[in-house]
Order: structure tokens, then C-alpha cells, then sequence
């Protein structure tokens, strides 16, 4: 099985924030949506979140340890709710080619769904394609480990063969970056049952089901 690095466990482990600290992000993430980046400002931040500036401060030292916080809480949130669409969509004991597909599925409808990241690539991409590609190893890294831990409990349950499931989750992982990037593509992407017919005929192979 791959190592696992630090990134999904301390991703895993944050949170739920506690009352107060909800409501500074809920209200950061809003106005980043309203306004991008670049132009929120700490005082909107307080403003909207009903704080004083000097209290916003004393829980965020700066700017960017707000928006560090909102994106770690985005990725988390993603990936509960990757966990959560496949407790929903498959029962324990389902086949790996049926589980295979659901997490696709969830995959890119996750991706898909984000608001932040679509409004920051269409305004601001020159914050956010940093860290999705020259700067992205944490992405795709969180990505492959998360995969690379699916393959591994398929594995132990002896639904898929022995194999390293490293080189596969990081490949998966860089598709799923790609098409989060350039949503532009001839692969029938544009509903659930295309995906999933997509799923089965190009993915479900690379996980060499038997």
C-alpha cells in the first residue's frame, strides 16, 4: 500500500469549527464568491460576520491565514461529501467496478459543483493556477492518497488484485486537476449517466478488476 503523507490525515482531522469560527468562514467564502480574492478585504470579512476587526485579527493574524482556513475547510468538505456519496450509492458489499464508478461520479460532480473554484478560475486565475499546477503537488498528492486508499480497502476486501495503487491514484488524480482546469472536452461529461457510462467503459479498467 502507498505511504500515506501528512495532507489527508490532517485534512481529515480538522474540524467541525466551532460556532464562531463557522461563521468568519462561511462569511469569508461569501465574499469571495461576491467579490474574488483580490478585493475582500478583512473589514468585509467583520462585517459580515457581525465581528469587530481587532477580534477578526486575534483569530486570523492575516489575510492569508483566513483564506488558508477556507480552503482547508473546502477540502474537507469535499471530501466528506466524496465519502458520504458513496455510503449513499453503494452498499459495503457492492463490487469494485460499481464502487469504482460512484467514486468517479463523485469525483467530478464534486469538481464540477465547486463555486469558489470556477469563480476564482473565470476572475482570478492568476491566484488559483498556481496551485493547481506549478504549485499543485499538495492537490494532486491529497488526491492520490485519497484514491490510493480506496484501491488499498478494495484490495484488503479481495476485490481487486496486488498491485501498487500509487502510480494509478496519481494518475486519476491528474485527470481529475485536468478536467477541473479545461472542462472543454470530447468525453461525454455532461450528466451523471454519461459519466457513469464513462466510468465503466475507460475507468473501471485501469483498477484491473478481474
Amino acid at each position: 500500500m502507498a505511504r500515506l503523507t501528512r495532507l489527508l490525515p490532517l485534512v481529515r482531522n480538522t474540524g467541525p469549527e466551532d460556532r464562531n469560527q463557522a461563521r468568519v468562514l462561511d462569511a469569508a467564502l461569501m465574499a469571495f464568491l461576491d467579490f474574488g480574492i483580490k478585493r475582500t478585504s478583512m473589514v468585509e470579512v467583520a462585517r459580515r460576520c457581525g465581528l469587530s476587526l481587532a477580534t477578526l485579527y486575534r483569530r486570523f493574524a492575516s489575510k492569508s491565514d483566513l483564506i488558508q482556513a477556507v480552503a482547508l475547510r473546502q477540502t474537507r468538505d469535499f471530501i466528506d461529501e466524496v465519502d458520504a456519496v458513496l455510503k449513499r450509492q453503494v452498499d459495503a458489499d457492492a463490487d469494485a467496478e460499481d464502487q469504482i464508478v460512484e467514486l468517479f461520479a463523485a469525483f467530478i460532480n464534486g469538481l464540477r459543483g465547486n463555486e469558489l473554484v470556477h469563480r476564482l478560475l473565470a476572475t482570478e486565475p492568476e491566484l488559483v493556477l498556481p496551485f493547481l499546477t506549478t504549485r499543485g503537488a499538495p492537490i494532486i498528492e491529497l488526491g492520490r492518497d485519497y484514491l490510493a486508499e480506496f484501491v488499498a480497502r478494495l484490495q484488503s476486501e479481495g476485490k481487486l488484485p496486488d498491485y501498487d495503487p500509487a502510480p494509478l491514484a496519481e494518475m486519476i488524480a491528474r485527470t481529475a486537476v485536468s478536467l477541473a482546469l479545461t472542462p472543454q472536452t470530447v468525453m461525454p461529461l455532461g450528466d451523471d449517466q454519461a459519466i457513469r457510462r464513462f466510468a465503466r467503459d475507460h475507468v473501471v479498467v485501469s483498477f484491473r478488476v478481474s
